[in-house]
């Protein structure tokens, strides 16, 4: 059963990765009249709807209490104001990272994002070593290594890119390219100090995520 739930999981979360890169991508390069939707809009509204996935969740684990609920959120998050505190440097960075992808999006095309994307990855790996004291095996390593090695063979320049540049000029794929990398190191410092946040502390981690998106929205 349990076998069954991962692979479920996977599946999912692979899904999920594509279909919104293959929707954000179509959103952004639909030509069409009038304006296009602000790119901060949609991630403010990805923010509450993440907020009301984890009060749910945090509703389901207080047994489906209000009361019990009501307490937990005024204990862990409005009575605690330094511990929303501690999350400004991620939030305010996430909120950065989440407009850049918009910016590469709208600049290359989903398969080269998609893959470039990757290196964060390697950039939360070495955030972990520098800040978490981790250490990585050879085959760690070397697997970083080969995937530094895939992202560089798809930047290379081939005959197929003759045809995507009647849409997409050197310059704009430039852009695309600085806002995805910026964005892939944004990520592993991000991800790796709320962990180190969630390491320090005894809440749970769908309180940090109410915590750390309740600052997004206001970053």
């Amino acid at each position: 059963m349990s076998a069954n739930l991962k692979y479920l999981s996977l599946g999912i979360l692979v899904f999920q990765t594509t279909s919104l890169v293959l929707t954000m991508r179509y959103s952004r390069t639909l030509k069409e009249e009038g304006p296009r939707y602000l790119s901060s809009t949609a991630v403010v509204v990805a923010e509450i709807l993440k907020i009301m996935a984890c009060i749910l969740l945090v509703y389901k684990e207080s047994q489906c209490s209000l009361r019990a609920l009501n307490r937990i959120l005024n204990d862990e998050i409005l009575n605690k104001p330094m511990e929303t505190i501690k999350l400004a440097i991620p939030s305010g960075i996430y909120t950065l990272q989440n407009n850049l992808l918009y910016v590469a999006l709208s600049n290359l095309d989903a398969a080269t994002y998609q893959v470039t994307y990757q290196l964060k990855i390697l950039t939360t790996a070495l955030f972990s070593v520098s800040m978490l004291s981790k250490k990585l095996g050879v085959y760690q390593w070397l697997s970083l290594v080969i995937l530094m090695t895939g992202v560089a063979f798809v930047q290379w320049p081939s005959d197929s890119q003759e045809l995507d540049s009647k849409e997409l000029s050197a310059g704009s794929q430039f852009v695309g390219l600085m806002a995805v990398l910026t964005a892939c190191f944004s990520s592993g410092f991000a991800g790796v100090y709320f962990e180190k946040i969630l390491k320090e502390t005894k809440q749970s981690v769908w309180i940090r995520n109410i915590q750390l998106a309740s600052r997004n929205r206001f970053s």
